[in-house]
């Protein structure tokens, strides 16, 4: 998932084998105790898709390991009385912590830009992450923090 951080900003390639470690700026929409609020679409095979509105809040983030946690609160979810409040973790794509390529969950690359391609702002990285997973790209500017 995608966040909008910054106005009128580009991708840049890292020179260099090692150089690819992205520090991000400090971002206010990432810090303790924000809170948002939207929807969260659901499929299922069996049923019809369902939409629940949702309220998340930010509870721990470190930049620095590419690390984000928090919960989540669905309200409309069917067949549940009280409003369901999970506990989550996340990964900053950041290219030093993490990549575009997860290495988890069984999913293949092929698997993980199908996921990333649903998103328009991971458009112009496209080529250079099926390439390296995105490795040499310098995302400390990019307008948006993928997740």
């Amino acid at each position: 998932m995608p966040v909008r951080v910054l106005e009128n900003a580009a991708p840049s390639q890292v020179s260099g084998a090692n150089s690819g470690q992205t520090s991000f700026q400090f971002c206010s929409l990432l810090g303790v105790g924000q809170a948002f609020s939207g929807t969260q679409n659901v499929s299922s095979l069996q049923k019809e898709d369902e939409a629940w509105r949702v309220n998340v809040r930010i509870q721990g983030c470190d930049l620095e390991h590419g690390y984000l946690c928090g919960t989540m609160e669905a309200l409309n979810v069917p067949m549940a009385d009280t409003p369901v409040v999970t506990f989550w973790e996340g990964e900053i794509v950041d290219t030093k912590n993490y990549t575009f390529f997860t290495g988890k969950w069984e999913a293949t690359q092929e698997d993980d830009i199908r996921h990333w391609t649903k998103f328009p702002s991971f458009s112009p990285l496209l080529a250079q992450v099926e390439v390296d997973g995105g490795k040499t790209l310098d995302l400390s500017n990019y307008p948006y923090i993928f997740m």
